[in-house]
C-alpha cells in the first residue's frame, strides 16, 4: 500500500500556479480531438457563433447577444415571462 504524500504550503502553490497553463493546452487539446473526430467545432469568435470545420471553413450560424457584466457575488435570478 503506497503512503499519501503530504504536500507542504509552498508546493501546493507553486503546483496551482501551473493549472492556467495545463487547462489552455487541455482545451487545445480538446479542440483538436473534436475537429479530428467529429470535423467540426462550434465557438464563439468576435460576437458569433461560428462552425468551424477541420479544412479551416468558417460559417457563421448566429449572432450573439452582447454579455451582460456582472459583479462578481451578485445573484441574478432569470425571469421567464408567460
Amino acid at each position: 500500500m503506497q503512503r499519501k504524500a503530504v504536500l507542504s504550503e509552498q508546493a501546493m502553490q507553486l503546483l496551482e500556479r501551473n493549472i492556467p497553463e495545463l487547462a489552455g493546452s487541455a482545451f487545445q487539446r480538446a479542440y483538436q480531438l473534436a475537429l479530428s473526430s467529429d470535423g467540426k467545432v462550434l465557438e464563439a469568435v468576435n460576437g458569433k457563433l461560428v462552425e468551424t470545420s477541420a479544412d479551416g471553413t468558417q460559417r457563421v450560424i448566429k449572432k450573439l447577444s452582447r454579455p451582460i457584466p456582472v459583479v462578481p457575488g451578485t445573484k441574478r435570478v432569470l425571469v421567464r415571462s408567460k
